[in-house]
């Protein structure tokens, strides 16, 4: 999830007679940016990645300005240097950190313009064990929820986030494919559009606390509710579930920020308040720095739900709109004279194909006697991989 500096604006127009002019208050078009950094320093042995990236001012196009071209490092209470390597769009990642346990650490940062930014020293709190995850169904939606329990009751404050893989299905598939110039038979235990495999990440914020309950128990955690014909159900879906053990102080920061991004749109919700993180910069203290870097072992669980498994389920009926048309070697139109090959003009783009060109699904032909043309429909009915990737992810099962 991607954080966003939020000006809130009440603005009192006037309005002259025969003349109107253009206002643009100053907080809008404010060249200032600030600091966004976003992760968790994975105590344990698996990845650390530390998202960077400026926020924009409201007249800005830009959604999202990365910070490239940083050094990025974990820190010890005794000075000893763990350093993250960018991988690119902002992203910082190293692995197997394995921690120790008793020491205090934080988060280093030089950005580009060698300012120095430095996080407070935190503990390392390890999340306990996800014990199950599950779902139901309520309001024609699959509602997929945790348990999780502390025997020490040392975490009372909790956080997750999730990403999902499911399988989609082209509408139509497709035996063949052109390779500009000529229609080709498809090899199809490489080259299959019809079975791809997409995903998702979570985009709201997850939270709960066991601090005002009897036992620390989490029984009932809604994670996500999917639509019950969603085409994320549709075949097979399977989410995996992170979950991360919180201070007190980072969970007052991650609910301020919930508040902010979500609960914000009317007079009546929670109004915006300031966000206080643990991050700051060296040379300028009151300079405003968003995230908060907390340290700990993440403990996570991924579930396979299959349709079969879904009672009333609603069946995904594919692309709307989707449509098989046949083009020939050789067609001439109602009342012309002049034959068109319309293969190449549909189908062989470097032949002069229409736009957006067709995707081949069979020949089309008479029996036994020679292939005249193909039947075809529009690539986003019969190419899965516009919306994925068919090839099969290393944990899929």
């Amino acid at each position: 999830m991607q954080f966003r500096l939020k000006y809130f604006i009440i603005i009192i127009a006037s309005i002259n007679i025969g003349c109107k002019q253009v206002y643009s208050p100053p907080v809008i078009s404010s060249p200032s940016s600030y600091l966004v950094v976003e992760g968790v320093i994975n105590s344990g042995s698996g990845a650390t990645i530390i998202n960077l990236s400026y926020t924009v001012n409201l007249a800005s196009k830009v959604s999202l300005t990365p910070v490239s071209n940083a050094m990025v490092s974990v820190q010890s209470e005794q000075n000893a240097t763990y350093p993250l390597t960018a991988i690119g769009n902002g992203k910082y990642y190293t692995s197997n950190l394995n921690l120790n346990s008793s020491q205090k650490y934080r988060l280093v940062i030089i950005a580009p313009n060698n300012k120095n930014y430095y996080s407070d020293y935190v503990p390392v709190l390890n999340s306990p064990p996800i014990d199950s995850v599950y779902y139901n169904f309520a309001n024609n939606n699959m509602v997929i929820s945790s348990v999780t329990h502390d025997p020490t009751n040392t975490v009372q404050y909790y956080r997750w986030d999730y990403n999902e893989t499911w399988i989609i299905h082209s509408n139509y598939f497709s035996y063949f494919k052109t390779n500009g110039d000529t229609v080709l038979a498809r090899n199809l235990i490489n080259d299959n559009v019809y079975q791809c495999w997409t995903s998702d990440t979570s985009t709201t914020i997850l939270l709960n606390s066991t601090s005002k309950l009897k036992q620390a128990i989490l029984t009932n955690n809604i994670i996500t509710a999917i639509p019950q014909n969603s085409e994320k159900l549709s075949h097979r879906y399977s989410i995996l579930i992170n979950q991360y053990a919180l201070t007190g102080d980072a969970y007052n920061f991650w609910t301020n920020l919930k508040t902010n991004t979500e609960k914000l749109g009317s007079i009546f919700d929670a109004q915006p308040t300031q966000l206080h993180g643990n991050i700051h910069s060296l040379a300028d203290p009151t300079e405003p720095v968003i995230g908060y870097v907390s340290v700990g072992g993440v403990a996570t669980k991924r579930v396979f739900i299959d349709n079969q498994q879904l009672p009333n389920f609603v069946f995904y009926r594919g692309i709307v709109g989707c449509v098989i048309d046949t083009f020939l070697y050789r067609y001439t139109p109602p009342g012309g004279k002049v034959v068109v090959n319309q293969v190449d003009e549909y189908i062989n783009y470097n032949k002069g194909a229409l736009y957006p060109g067709y995707t081949p699904l069979l020949p089309f032909e008479l029996p036994g006697g020679p292939i005249l043309g193909y039947s075809a429909s529009t690539p986003n009915c019969s190419d899965c991989t516009l919306r994925g990737t068919n090839v099969q992810p290393a944990f899929w099962k």
